[in-house]
């Protein structure tokens, strides 16, 4: 007899309950991973999310090898439907274990298979391993779904009760014989264009990847997390998402850490950039219970009057915009630093979803597809949720008539230039007076600088002050209120 243990956003072998439930049995494992191109509909991962993929799934069957002298990660395509009964009946496996996933499409076709094997006469069990609390299970007081994160944190903050650690086992009976195919075939990596250097040399996919990130920040970044998380300029954040996204490491183990360094390097779990830190773990669990009760919220603004917006097809802004061609440096360094490295600072996510959507006025949604195919960490609902944030149509969102200034961003947040001089080398010697509106220096601080605006570096889209001004008559008239008012 075996166990079907079927790997999907929970890519390790620590803290997994799937697996733990599956070894708990005592009988032989058969460890799969189903790839299913059309799952998503619309929202099947990008480039980037398949790279990282293939490097995730490359890693977890070297793990699964090194434990077990049968095999290691079964690899089979197909809808999971039809793949997974199949593969039981292949197998003699009488259980199917899995991690849940929260993503609309996932929530149902989980659900239809669930009954389906029960159905055959199979036990089909499924796990929490991606969440701090079920979605189905937290609610406000009055019954409903929180759509403010403030009151969310808190109760999900005052309810945190992390489960006993499970390390991964030294050993795995894994079941020998059978079939799979192979990962090259499945194409997930860039041959021709190679784009993908720039990852190669920022990440290392795979649980031992994320276990030694976590263990990097928590020794000394966390500490002043409070104080860093802002600077683009710093190693201040812990770059963490794109293997918490894949499962490489479960929330609660980076809850545990973050806890653990705070005790023993300050003698308080709760010091403050541990608790900031908690607090953006407690805002990627957020956007995954908006997406899970609110499932049409990367299409449809949660607030429907938003959807009213003039927006403008402006394939040539949103062309620059992608490039890091803005004339905006900050916008252009975060834009840069996004097609370099798959990843981009959360601070300056902010800054160009808000250009995008209130100086160029372009749909929040463009710019929501373009970091879906570019980002390793994109993820449905932190996605969706975030540039709702920004565009003022979403749960907890930012007030409407709240613009980022690009200039005065990158002054605040990048004083010396510093993030700016590395993805926009153009201006790596303009004084830092001067480099997060270079359009403002006279001719003489442009040719000392060796810039000359319009060939080396583009001049300004838009006026911002003007395009602000444009947003908020577009917000107010939707709104029906003098927003430029506010």
């Amino acid at each position: 007899m075996t166990v079907l243990v079927w790997f999907r956003r929970d890519l390790r072998l620590s803290d997994n309950p799937a697996l733990q439930a599956a070894l708990a049995t005592g009988e032989a494992i058969v460890p799969v991973y189903v790839h299913d191109n059309n799952e998503a509909g619309d929202w099947r991962p990008g480039g980037a999310s398949r790279w990282w993929l293939h490097g995730s799934l490359s890693a977890l069957d070297a793990d699964l090898r090194q434990r077990s002298d049968a095999g290691g990660l079964v690899l089979r395509s197909g809808r999971a439907e039809a793949v997974i009964p199949a593969l039981a009946a292949e197998t003699g496996a009488r259980t199917v274990v899995w991690n849940r996933r929260y993503e609309p499409w996932a929530v149902a076709r989980d659900g239809a298979l669930k009954a389906a094997l029960r159905a055959d006469g199979l036990e089909a069990r499924s796990f929490n391993g991606a969440l701090l609390a079920e979605p189905a299970k937290f609610f406000n007081k009055t019954g409903g779904p929180y759509q403010v994160f403030t009151p969310f944190w808190r109760a999900l903050r005052a309810a945190a009760r992390p489960p006993a650690f499970a390390p991964a086992p030294d050993r795995l009976e894994i079941a020998g014989g059978v079939a799979g195919e192979a990962l090259d075939d499945w194409a997930l990596r860039p041959t021709r264009p190679d784009w993908a250097g720039g990852l190669r040399e920022a990440w290392t996919p795979g649980e031992a990847g994320a276990a030694a990130r976590l263990a990097a920040f928590t020794q000394k970044a966390v500490f002043a997390y409070a104080d860093t998380r802002n600077v683009p300029g710093v190693t201040g954040t812990s770059r963490l998402s794109p293997h918490l996204h894949f499962g490489e490491v479960g929330p609660w183990q980076v809850w545990r850490a973050a806890l653990a360094a705070g005790e023993s390097m300050h003698g308080d779990p709760l010091q403050r950039g541990v608790e900031t830190f908690l607090s953006e773990v407690g805002w990627r669990e957020f956007s995954a219970h908006l997406l899970y009760h609110f499932p049409t919220l990367p299409n449809a603004a949660l607030k429907p009057e938003f959807d009213r917006m003039p927006w403008q097809d402006d394939a040539a802004g949103l062309a620059a915009w992608q490039a890091g061609r803005t004339g905006y440096p900050i916008v252009d360094a975060g834009m840069r630093e996004l097609w370099a490295t798959g990843w981009m600072h959360n601070r300056v996510r902010m800054i160009v979803a808000s250009f995008l959507i209130k100086d160029l006025m372009v749909d929040w949604r463009r710019g929501e597809a373009w970091f879906w195919d570019t980002l390793v960490d994109a993820d449905l609902a932190s996605n969706s949720a975030s540039w709702q944030w920004v565009a003022g149509s979403g749960a907890d969102a930012a007030p409407y008539f709240r613009v980022f200034n690009p200039v005065s961003q990158g002054q605040t947040f990048d004083p010396e230039g510093t993030y700016v001089k590395r993805w926009v080398p153009e201006l790596a010697r303009m004084p830092k007076a001067l480099i997060h509106a270079p359009w403002t220096a006279t001719t003489a601080q442009l040719d000392a600088a060796g810039v000359r605006l319009g060939r080396d570096y583009p001049r300004p889209l838009v006026d911002h002050a003007e395009a602000r001004q444009r947003a908020l008559a577009a917000y107010a008239e939707v709104r029906g209120k003098d927003a430029a008012a506010t």
